[in-house]
């Protein structure tokens, strides 16, 4: 078996050292207007005692350039704090992406991310992460600038700038309370967030086997029981953060009155002028500016919490491409012993099955996440987590993925039309693809005549061509059937066509596709009727293989067959 890859460099390090230029833009932009902030109290005062003592007009010069350049540095920062975290929120859910797509595998192994885990961490992880640079920057700056602001306020007059000491430390102790107390229950947030977003998918997944099963309610009470956990932390940071700031907000005024106080009395002592009182006004309002760190630093705990939750994707093992050959052969395919989980139990439990080379075999089951996975991993798109798969007696997940790709083709219930024409999307990209070969699969299917009536037939974009579901399965399905590969997997490929699309697609399977090995997972009678086999699975175990005409006679088989009661005639 491959060996996993090393070990990447952290995702977050390496995506904010790429995108540093634009912390560099905002560090430059905040340090300016923090120095103008500083500066501003002292430069005022020199301004009002001279305008007091008969200066013109022009004392004030100074002060309005230091608008400006505040003004300025406020409207670069307020561009390039959102700019950076638009940037490293994309390069973070692209690096992410790539990680856990690589090799286009994803594990089925116990403990593996599932499908709505990595969707939560995309969409909620990720743009979180990405105030990290902002975070740290303004916290940076708002405590520079109370320091500041403490140091000008003591060298204006050592008594205002004691009693803003005396009162501001009760401030910073519900600061540093809050960030404790907002860190844990955002972890715990985002955690049970993932997992409704895991229970969602799995739901979605098997969305007509729970329909089918009349589970409704019971699967929405499945995928919601996460909730209360998500309301218990969600209330409990609302709760924190309003106390936090009805604390604070006391607090401000009552540390501006007591500097007010104290500044009065030198002024009436003559130990400050006018000017110097205005001064220790504005210090004291800058250094109360400080407290503003507190929301900077709630974002950096939750960038940080955020941040883990990415670098636990780097966690998970990364298989290794194959690198060997696959051997010659007519298309033998063998599950031995497969074992794939989900979030919420096994999906697939020690199946055993054999596809003999050049047979058509239908997978039916009540849990069509099940069926699927089956299909996929034949198709080498799903790794088990224990047990192998082996064609021509090759495990799938040692061959070369060239060689994988070149021998397995695939069919999708919602194919994806890639390419800048309808019969770019037909080849895949495959330039070598003999196009007779391609067009007399086209025409089997039934899709020639519709792709014909197209704007400009095959050379319509896929973007522009108004095709149905079943018109664009047909396509898919042709897609696949143009393809000289030796195993063909359909996963529910047929089940937006009507009868006589079926017919023609089932006639084409039955014909066109004589010479390859065929395994269809469907929820199509029509389709087990016309296979060789049927795989019927149950609880992720091979219940039995057998021509569906043998397992007609079982109720419980009929049963799964919801969208055709009656089925064929056997």
């Amino acid at each position: 078996m491959p060996t996993a890859s090393p070990a990447p460099v952290p995702v977050l390090r390496s995506v904010l050292a790429l995108k540093r230029r634009w912390t560099v833009a905002l560090a430059l932009s905040v340090a300016a207007g923090t120095a103008c902030t500083l500066l501003l109290p002292r430069v005022l005062a020199r301004a009002i005692d001279r305008i007091l003592a008969g200066a013109g007009p022009a004392s004030a010069t100074p002060l309005l350039v230091l608008v400006v350049v505040a003004a300025v540095a406020e409207a670069t920062s307020q561009y390039a704090a959102p700019g950076g975290a638009a940037a490293v929120g994309g390069a973070l859910r692209s690096a992410v992406i790539r990680r856990v797509g690589a090799d286009t595998v994803l594990s089925g192994a116990a403990g593996g991310p599932t499908a709505g885990d990595i969707a939560a961490r995309l969409t909620g992880s990720a743009p979180q992460a990405a105030l990290a640079g902002a975070a740290v920057v303004h916290t940076v700056a708002q405590l520079v600038t109370a320091a500041g602001a403490v140091t000008g306020l003591f060298l204006l007059s050592p008594g205002p700038a004691v009693a803003f000491l005396l009162a501001a430390p009760a401030g910073w102790l519900l600061i540093r309370r809050q960030v404790r107390r907002t860190a844990g229950h955002g972890e715990s947030y985002q955690a049970a967030q993932s997992e409704i977003a895991s229970r969602l998918v799995e739901a979605l997944r098997g969305s007509a086997s729970i329909a089918a099963a009349g589970a409704r309610s019971t699967e929405l009470a499945r995928v919601l029981r996460p909730l209360p956990e998500l309301a218990r932390h969600g209330h409990a940071l609302w709760r924190s953060q309003r106390e936090t700031a009805w604390k604070v907000g006391l607090l401000a005024p009552a540390t501006q009155v007591a500097v007010l106080a104290v500044a009065g009395a030198d002024l009436a002592a003559g130990r400050l002028t006018p000017g110097g009182l205005a001064a220790a006004m504005a210090y004291a309002t800058v250094g109360l500016g400080g407290f503003g760190a507190a929301q900077s630093l709630l974002d950096l705990a939750r960038a940080r919490s955020a941040a883990v939750r990415l670098a636990e994707l780097e966690a998970v093992p990364l298989p290794a491409p194959g690198t060997a050959e696959l051997p010659p052969g007519e298309g033998r395919l063998e599950f031995r012993r497969v074992v794939v989980r989900t979030g919420s139990g096994p999906l697939l439990d020690h199946l055993d099955l054999t596809v003999p080379a050049g047979a058509w075999v239908a997978v039916v089951g009540a849990d069509d996440a099940a069926t699927s996975a089956v299909a996929a991993l034949a198709a080498g798109l799903l790794r088990p987590g224990r047990g192998a798969v082996r064609l021509d007696d090759a495990d799938l997940a040692a061959v070369r993925p060239e060689q994988l790709r070149a021998a397995v083709a695939v069919a999708f219930a919602d194919p994806v039309l890639y390419g800048e024409t309808i019969a770019e999307a037909l080849a895949l990209g495959q330039l070598d693809l003999p196009e007779p070969q391609l067009a007399a699969a086209t025409r089997a299917v039934g899709a020639d005549a519709f792709l014909r009536r197209l704007p400009t037939g095959y050379r319509t974009p896929p973007s522009d061509a108004p095709l149905s579901g079943g018109e664009r399965q047909r396509v898919g399905l042709a897609r696949a059937l143009g393809r000289d590969a030796r195993l063909l997997v359909l996963d529910h490929a047929t089940g937006s066509l009507d009868t006589a699309a079926e017919s023609a697609v089932l006639t084409a399977l039955r014909t066109h596709a004589a010479h390859r090995t065929r395994l269809c997972a469907t929820r199509s009678a029509a389709l087990a009727a016309h296979a060789d086999l049927v795989a019927w699975l149950d609880r992720g175990r091979l219940r039995a293989l057998a021509p569906h005409q043998t397992l007609w006679t079982s109720a419980a088989y009929r049963a799964l067959f919801t969208t055709d009661p009656a089925g064929p005639t056997p």
